[in-house]
């Protein structure tokens, strides 16, 4: 991929000097993809995709910039590219107009990853039509497992710029999802789903996700109303890291500026949560599989606090909104018709320690909720409250009882100041990592 970043550069600079163009820069990846789903032991969709992008920037002598993208990187899509990008550059936004990052051409640390061999297709399909059995019988009561999927996927990611910023970086990724439901005469359907990530296939735990959707469906069986109420709630490592990402426009610059956060540029330094809460975004984390190293404009990704024992510490940048802002880039750019603002992998974990420890196997009177859904639909990210129907239970005495139908509602920045407690161990799930998150009080409506 060195290589081919290198001959790319090459052309792209005697390109843009017979056009007459002396500022730009590209910012490319390449996906190569083959994914399974299977249905009762036979395969039900089989796909094999290798997808291509590339954005190319260019500044005009009167400093806007024109932006334009495509999928074709020979030298003819790339001087057709450039061509565009200027011409698009003479009707540029004449204010906040970006530029480059700083840091494009700052040193990286850390070891590229090796990426991993691909396996074959008829793998893929004899793993997931095992776990589909294994799930089928875990129980008597599971009679499908209506979605699932194993994917595997390289991503070669590369970003250059006319100063002489180079960067490129590969990597792999594999996974598994599955999402069972039981058939019961008398009693409604009940369902619960697992999903499992690795840098590569032979790594994927599969029995570890066969067993949770498996435990977790069969403890949705015995299910019962629960009645409408105020309940101390705890949330699952999934359900806290989904509420933190419907409402990260409260870290996000950009956001800021456009005044489309709960945040001003005054919040930081201000507490938004209990001093038992800390919270990093931390594209390198070593749980983060397929972590970039760099963002769209070639700033190092690196980890940044968000909130430090309750105090709100940092906003994700890019190199516009640090500019604006008076900060430094963090690595959170995305580059496209514009340059957006976006996270990596959030890390939840302990501030200040607390007073009182608490367990899920003594807890009494208390909802645990594991899936909260509908976040497209139940989040007012721009006043701060939700109301989201969720999968969960009720906890009595230690003693869980699935919840067969209910909704939590509240104020977000009013359950980050009720946190009681913050548990020390993590789990690993889709966007980061996360333990059992404790709050004193929110609304919860039965049936």
């Amino acid at each position: 991929m060195t290589t081919q970043i290198d001959n790319l550069a090459t052309q792209a600079q005697e390109i843009a000097k017979r056009l007459g163009i002396p500022k730009y820069d590209v910012y490319g990846a390449v996906v190569d993809e083959m994914s399974a789903q299977v249905d009762r032991g036979e395969p039900k969709q089989v796909k094999a995709s290798n997808r291509s992008g590339v954005t190319v920037r260019v500044w005009n002598d009167s400093g806007t910039v024109g932006v334009t993208s495509t999928s074709d990187v020979d030298p003819l899509g790339l001087e057709m590219a450039l061509k565009t990008a200027y011409d698009a550059s003479l009707f540029g936004a004449k204010e906040n107009i970006p530029d480059f990052s700083p840091e494009a051409i700052a040193p990286i640390g850390g070891t590229p990853e090796e990426k991993a061999p691909q396996a074959p297709v008829t793998e893929l399909i004899d793993k997931l039509v095992h776990a589909e059995k294994e799930l089928l019988a875990a129980h008597t009561a599971i009679a499908s497992v209506p979605y699932n999927g194993m994917a595997q996927r390289h991503i070669d990611r590369f970003y250059l710029n006319s100063e002489g910023a180079r960067r490129n970086e590969g990597h792999s990724v594999a996974s598994i999802y599955l999402y069972s439901k039981t058939e019961q005469e008398g009693r409604k359907p009940r369902s619960a789903g697992a999903f499992r990530v690795s840098r590569a296939l032979d790594g994927l735990d599969i029995a570890a996700c066969v067993q949770e959707a498996a435990e977790k469906t069969i403890s949705h069986l015995a299910y019962d109303k629960v009645k409408t109420g105020k309940y101390p709630v705890v949330f699952s490592p999934d359900a806290i890291l989904s509420l933190l990402g419907a409402f990260s426009n409260l870290f996000n610059a950009q956001n800021v500026l456009d005044k489309q956060s709960l945040s001003t540029p005054e919040s930081i330094g201000t507490a938004i949560a209990s001093p038992l809460l800390s919270l990093c975004d931390d594209a390198l984390h070593p749980e983060n599989v397929g972590g970039e190293s760099f963002d769209g404009e070639g700033t190092p990704t690196r980890r940044l606090s968000l909130i430090e024992n309750g105090i709100l510490t940092n906003f994700m940048h890019s190199a516009g909104t640090a500019k604006r802002l008076g900060a430094q880039p963090t690595g959170h750019a995305n580059i496209g018709a514009k340059v957006s603002v976006g996270r990596h992998f959030y890390h939840v974990f302990p501030g200040q320690p607390a007073e009182k420890e608490y367990s899920l196997d003594d807890a009494d009177g208390v909802i645990l909720i594991d899936d909260l859904q509908a976040l497209h639909a139940g989040v007012q990210s721009l006043q701060g409250s939700f109301s989201l129907p969720f999968d969960g239970w009720l906890i009595e005495n230690g003693k869980r009882t699935s919840i067969e139908s209910a909704t939590v509602a509240g104020d977000f920045r009013k359950v980050l100041q009720s946190i009681i407690y913050v548990g020390k161990e993590l789990e690993l799930v889709g966007g980061g990592i996360a333990p059992y998150v404790w709050v004193d009080e929110l609304s919860i409506t039965g049936e």
